[in-house]
């Protein structure tokens, strides 16, 4: 069974996020980071770029494949984990705790999941 904090919102495409201190963090969920398996490279925005909520804002790389990572939210992009780019690896071993991106100025919150829907979108995916 996947962890899915219920704290946390979450999208259909498999991307966590939280509000703290009026900024948006957003990262890969448990089910993600187990289905791509050991990410060896990710690819962040510049902090002052623009993402779109359902629009690709970074790609992945893992030992399987790569994958795309979808805004969970609009807004601007006001910091990038620089830790997980160095080591790609701390998403596996914790990805609620190895967030991608925190944005700023955001809209685009109404699709966004609850961890109960997102537990149900994860069953029909398995």
């Amino acid at each position: 069974m996947f962890k899915n904090p219920e704290e946390l919102k979450y999208t259909k495409t498999h991307e966590w996020v939280k509000e703290e201190d009026g900024l948006w963090v957003v990262g890969l969920t448990d089910y993600a980071q187990d289905a791509l398996g050991d990410i060896v490279f990710v690819n962040l925005p510049e902090v002052g770029d623009e993402v779109k909520a359902g629009e690709v804002f970074s790609d992945v790389e893992s030992v399987k494949a790569v994958s795309d990572v979808y805004s969970p939210v609009s807004g601007v992009v006001a910091e990038v984990n620089e830790a997980i780019v160095d080591d790609p690896s701390l998403v596996n071993g914790d990805c609620y705790g190895a967030w991608m991106i925190k944005v700023k100025d955001v809209s685009g919150t109404d699709d966004l999941l609850d961890a109960k829907a997102y537990e149900e979108v994860c069953a029909q995916e398995a």
